[in-house]
């Protein structure tokens, strides 16, 4: 297709994939694309307090449309137990509406497009569907990454040319991505449903299984979606950046956030954390300023309480580490051991076991289902292989190659698997990946976990 038309084939692309969800709903985000479109014109050619009215008002548009869709109810439900406890009773009524996929995605790229021009780092488009595209793109329009206009709209201006390169390179990384999907992510949710959505049926040590199992599910569901939206959009030329970077190797919790989720995590370091004083400010301050954010962070997640704890707790962690640091680093100066493997790996299975315990609140129904699951710690018992050995076998082989995979490449950068310049090392890797996936692949397994987000 000529290259002037090129926009508007994958714009048109885009509206068919998101409308095939629910129709209606490209009207919420025809309705944000316009506001912002305006609002970018307007924040770029106004002074002085005008910038900052212009941008106040597209992100209270933004934050309108998710507090609608995705709060309202979590709001009402709160408000009516309050004034329940007062003795009246809330005329406010329910809304029986589907959450849209992807909004609080494609809603914090789209903040965060006129905060890059009310701070004078991106110049406003001019061009509607260029921007529309912006928002709208395809790959990574439902679950991320969650991209900056610096990085995406320079790139939908470009005259792409076909790239073999380009096209290999990115089938691969979808490859990879489908590998962790059907094999790994939707096999573990097969042992993982069966414990969470019965409690108290079930004992500790189905309850510890079952968590580290979610563990590996939500990371192999959630960066096989990014793995392919980055792969889809490398095929046709366009680079996205990276989501995630192996974060169960982690030796600490502020690691692990540098690893999870990157294009989240940088999205409220650059526009919370920074704005509310980040590490310039005294310590009680900045111990507030990380406790806001995850807990704004679990919020994003879900309208729940459950969601809301996992913040909390993961907030609570890095500013207990910060605290301990001072003496952690003392006892690694006496005993000598900040450089040894068995310390290392200590810190590292601490920093995964922070992270399950956090996930129980984050997977569990109910908070009084999360403290079932805890309470049942206590009471350890045999395992049951839900489905049979074979079934629970290729759970612990799918987590073990990929864990073999991942560490051979944190400890070698070099090491390149499907990318391997060695002819029979690439096609040997690809093709077993797609036998894999062929023959142990779950093809029921449902729609990816962050689509609800």
């Amino acid at each position: 297709m000529p290259y002037r038309y090129r926009w508007a084939l994958l714009l048109g692309a885009s509206c068919y994939f998101y409308m095939a969800f629910v129709p209606v709903y490209i009207l919420i985000l025809g309705f944000t694309i316009v506001i912002d479109y305006i609002a970018g014109i307007y924040i770029e050619r106004a002074v002085g307090k005008q910038r900052k009215l212009f941008l106040i008002l597209s992100l209270v548009a933004n934050i309108s449309v998710l507090v609608l869709f995705k709060y309202y109810n979590f709001i009402n439900e709160n408000l009516n137990w309050l004034i329940g406890e007062l003795g009246h009773e809330s005329p406010a009524p329910y809304l029986n509406i589907l959450l849209p996929i992807g909004l609080s995605f494609h809603t914090f790229q789209a903040m965060s497009y006129t905060i890059e021009i009310y701070r004078g780092k991106q110049a406003a488009e001019k061009h509607f569907g260029i921007y529309s595209l912006y928002v709208m793109f395809y790959p990574q329009l439902v679950a991320g990454p969650i991209e900056r206009p610096q990085n995406v709209l320079p790139q939908l201006h470009k005259n792409h040319q076909f790239s073999y390169s380009n096209m290999t390179i990115g089938l691969r990384l979808m490859l990879w991505g489908f590998f962790k999907k059907l094999v790994i992510a939707d096999r573990l949710a097969l042992y993982v449903d069966a414990v969470y959505d019965n409690p108290e049926i079930h004992n500790g040590s189905s309850v510890v299984i079952a968590s580290i199992f979610f563990a590996f599910q939500i990371y192999c569901d959630f960066s096989s979606y990014s793995d392919i939206a980055i792969g889809a959009a490398r095929t046709m030329g366009f680079n996205l950046m990276t989501n995630f970077r192996r974060p169960y190797l982690s030796v600490s919790i502020t690691e692990f956030w540098n690893r999870w989720h990157i294009s989240l995590s940088s999205w409220f370091r650059d526009y919370l954390f920074i704005p509310l004083g980040g590490n310039r400010v005294k310590v009680s301050r900045r111990f507030l300023n990380i406790f806001i954010v995850f807990m704004v962070s679990g919020l994003w997640h879900g309208a729940s309480y459950n969601f809301v704890i996992w913040g909390v707790l993961h907030g609570l962690y890095q500013i207990i580490a910060v605290l301990s640091r001072p003496y952690f680093q003392i006892f690694e100066t006496n005993l000598g051991i900040k450089n040894s493997k068995v310390w290392i790996i200590l810190q590292g299975l601490f920093t995964f076991s922070l992270v399950v315990f956090a996930w129980v609140f984050f997977r569990a129904t109910t908070f009084d289902d999360a403290l079932q699951m805890i309470t049942s710690l206590t009471s350890l018992g045999a395992v049951p292989f839900f489905g049979g050995t074979n079934q629970f076998a290729h759970c612990l082989l799918g987590i073990s190659l990929l864990l073999t995979i991942e560490f051979v490449t944190e400890l070698k950068p070099d090491f390149k698997m499907l990318y391997s310049t060695s002819r029979p090392i690439r096609w040997g890797s690809a093709l077993t990946l797609l036998f894999l996936i062929l023959f142990f692949g779950v093809f029921n397994g449902g729609q990816f976990i962050y689509f609800q987000f």
